[in-house]
């Protein structure tokens, strides 16, 4: 009665961004393709093809948190113009930070992570649960994404 109710786009409609191949689609095989709204616009995917459209299939909605924690390539941090921006694979994926506390604290995190990964990787019998400074890290990742 006061005014239009926005109306959430058709499946088809649906599209997302990457680096190399600019709008992709959801294909209509995929389990998600009648999703009509993410609580996070990124996206990890399994497949990407090629027929009338690019399309990818075997998605699924990544947030921040883990995006930034798991994502490949390095995490960067600078000031812009007066925020403070996390940024992934050469800047093309950015965040704005909470502050510049929270932006060092995750940043700081992902390096714990990472090097704790390469610890995993030259002694593969160490126990991350059992070990003092594995359990911490992965306990304070948890936290982070189960109450982002």
């Amino acid at each position: 009665s006061t005014g239009a109710v926005k109306m959430q786009p058709k499946a088809e409609e649906l599209k997302f961004v990457t680096k190399n191949d600019g709008y992709v689609h959801i294909h209509p095989s995929s389990v998600n393709y009648q999703t009509r709204r993410f609580e996070s616009p990124y996206l990890v995917y399994h497949e990407k093809i090629k027929t009338s459209r690019v399309f990818i299939r075997d998605c699924s909605m990544v947030s921040v948190y883990p995006l930034v924690l798991l994502g490949g390539g390095q995490v960067h941090m600078q000031l812009q113009k007066g925020e403070f921006v996390i940024s992934l694979d050469d800047g093309w994926i950015r965040f704005v930070a909470a502050s510049h506390q929270v932006a060092e604290l995750v940043k700081e995190l992902r390096c714990e992570l990472d090097q704790l990964l390469q610890d995993k990787i030259k002694n593969p019998s160490m126990d991350l649960c059992v070990c003092p400074r594995g359990s911490r890290i992965i306990g304070m990742i948890v936290k982070l994404v189960t109450t982002q």
